[in-house]
C-alpha cells in the first residue's frame, strides 16, 4: 500500500486557485475535496491537488 500525500482536514488548492479541505481519502490516491467557492464536494486525483501554503508577513516594529 502506498502512503497518501494528504490527510483528512488538510487545506489544499485545486484548479489553480480554489481553496478547499480534504474530506475523504481513497486508497487509489483520489480525494474528495470540499470547495468553499462552490459549497460542494468534488473528487480530485492526488496529482491535481497542491498544498495550501500559509503566508504571514512580519512587519518590522522599529
Amino acid at each position: 500500500m502506498n502512503k497518501l500525500k494528504y490527510n483528512f482536514g488538510n487545506i489544499v488548492v485545486v484548479e489553480d486557485s480554489l481553496v478547499g479541505v480534504i474530506v475523504k481519502c481513497w486508497e487509489d490516491k483520489t480525494y474528495d475535496v470540499y470547495v468553499r467557492s462552490w459549497s460542494g464536494v468534488s473528487s480530485y486525483p492526488e496529482v491535481a491537488i497542491e498544498p495550501f501554503i500559509y503566508d504571514k508577513v512580519l512587519e518590522d516594529e522599529n
